[in-house]
């Protein structure tokens, strides 16, 4: 998860409330979107992996979990000290409707 701008497909998870991340995965299936990526740092990984879980067992029933993608960010504090943070992509998709 780099500072580049993301993509149209990509729900980045902060520290807003849990129904926003799930109506903004709604509003991207809506608008014919498929697959998503859900993505998320640090503290925020929790709610990121609630985001999906509550998506798939209230709204889209059978919601399909194609990949999900740990990672950790090495970087440099102004202080000097290194530090690491945990990241995670969850790529979702609806379910074929054939």
């Amino acid at each position: 998860m780099s500072s580049t701008p993301q993509e149209n497909d990509t729900v980045l998870v902060g520290k807003k409330p849990l129904m926003n991340y799930v109506v903004a995965c709604l509003t991207l299936f809506d608008s014919d979107m498929s697959p998503i990526r859900v993505k998320a740092r640090g503290l925020a990984i929790s709610r990121a992996v609630d985001a999906v879980e509550l998506l798939r067992r209230a709204f889209i029933k059978d919601l399909k979990i194609n990949k999900i993608s740990t990672d950790t960010l090495m970087f440099t504090k102004r202080s000097g000290l290194d530090r690491s943070i945990s990241t995670i992509e969850i790529i979702i998709s609806k379910p074929d409707t054939r």
